[in-house]
């Protein structure tokens, strides 16, 4: 990649013109490629899965939820796993903490909870991050599927027996994401983000994800509720304990490994990370790990087969590299518009450019819009009008997670989370489980 930049820059210098053009038909192509990708995915994403009979047998299921420094939500976290609908003699759970977090442990010891939630302490050691504390537990999980819930989340009641439904029909499946779906936080100041973050999320676990599925293709899997067959998990080696996004990586590993991915409807909720100074470094370390995981990946990129290359090239690369233009294309039209105000003359309209950028956006709405659709949100034209914005702000988390990629490759950036009321929708599902399970 370096030689990539420094071989463009010589181009730039030596032969401007020439490589400018080349440069630009290149950064076209990769819109449209995009643009076309995205709808391709959205049409694909219109067919949904057959249900599943019941099994005759459930199989035994094994929660983790890996916590640091959530004293705040860790009761919240236990009454949401306490309202999962699966057969307690079927089911354990892991609270899994960090040695030194005594906050955490005290509050976790504090809450009544089932016996089948157990609390698990890591031992000291490095890195201090998520995955290397999950591996630690994953020792100690006696369940024939596995699950991941990180603490702010509230799971459907019914998710764990759609999934598992799912692994008892399909013997190669090795893998299944439920859609997380972002409720409004009530914090002040982080309004704009927060429906941004939403939208995001909805076009991602409610368009692309399911899309790709259908299409039988890899992809990322999120930091929380993916539902894992403890078979394929311990043939992959766990989780990449040094990868601060171990769930994007995880997904390929298992591809690679010949299991297939696919997703459920059941969904689990989460809140929105909040204002810019929590958003930022939370996308940062999405980068950071986008980076690592692209960098592991290919370097035997025929391993994936030419499906999955695919893949990794149209979510990790289109992720990383839209990441790096966002602002620089907003900062080349607004430029281009302001000095063509100030000297009083129309700027140039290369149509082409625009036309190019206009279906790149064009997509973009369109995915957040049937996404926003299918998770019960209100997609407006200010929402259209503002997502440029945040999109820059992506450029921002680019900048600093290739400078954090270099300096500090394996920190983990925390983010912290608060409590908050039970979402609405889910209490209803809650009580309407409890009445189906009398």
């Amino acid at each position: 990649m370096i030689l990539l930049a420094l071989g463009a820059a010589a181009a730039l210098v030596r032969w401007p013109q020439a490589a400018f053009l080349t440069l630009l038909i290149l950064f076209q192509a990769a819109f449209v490629v995009s643009a076309i990708w995205k709808t391709v995915v959205a049409i694909a994403s219109l067919r949904r899965p057959r249900p599943c009979a019941r099994p005759i047998v459930w199989p035994r299921y094994t929660i983790l939820a890996a916590l640091h420094d959530e004293a705040a939500v860790t009761p919240q976290l236990i009454a949401n796993l306490a309202h999962i609908d699966y057969p307690p003699d079927r089911l354990e759970a892991f609270i899994v903490l960090e040695t030194h977090d005594h906050a955490t442990l005290a509050a976790a010891q504090a809450t009544p909870h089932p016996s089948w939630i157990k609390i698990f302490v890591v031992p000291p050691g490095s890195p201090l991050t998520k995955p290397r504390a999950l591996n630690h537990a994953l020792r100690q999980a006696t369940g024939d599927l596995v699950t991941i819930y990180d603490a702010e989340d509230r799971p459907h009641p019914q998710q764990l027996r759609q999934a598992a439904a799912r692994f008892v029909a399909q013997p190669r499946l090795g893998c299944l994401q439920a859609p997380l779906r972002i409720c409004p936080s009530g914090r002040a100041g982080s309004a704009f983000l927060d429906r941004q973050f939403a939208f995001e999320y909805a076009a991602l676990f409610e368009v692309t994800l399911p899309g790709m599925a259908r299409l039988g293709l890899p992809f990322p899997l999120g930091g929380t509720s993916n539902h894992i067959r403890m078979t394929a998990l311990r043939a992959a080696g766990g989780w990449d304990a040094h990868n601060v996004t171990e769930d994007a990586d995880l997904g390929f590993r298992l591809w690679s490994l010949g299991w297939k991915l696919d997703v459920i409807d059941c969904p689990t909720w989460e809140t929105p990370p909040g204002a810019l100074d929590r958003w930022l470094p939370q996308r940062t370390r999405w980068l950071k790990g986008y980076m690592q995981t692209w960098g592991v990946h290919t370097r035997r990129p025929l391993g994936l087969g030419r499906r999955g290359l695919l893949s990794l090239v149209m979510t990790l690369g289109a992720g990383i590299l839209s990441a790096a233009a966002h602002a620089p294309t907003l900062a080349w039209l607004a430029s281009a518009l302001m000095v063509g105000l100030h000297a009083g003359i129309a700027p140039a309209t290369p149509v082409g450019s625009l036309g190019v950028l206009a279906l790149g956006v064009i997509a973009a709405w369109m995915g957040c819009a049937v996404g926003a659709k299918r998770a019960g949100l209100d997609y407006r034209l200010g929402d259209m009008l503002a997502a440029p914005a945040y999109w820059a702000l992506l450029s921002l988390a680019f900048v600093h997670a290739t400078w954090r990629l270099v300096v500090e490759p394996h920190v983990w950036d925390k983010t912290p989370h608060d409590g908050d009321a039970q979402a609405p929708e889910l209490t209803v599902v809650a009580q309407e489980s409890g009445r189906e399970a009398a």
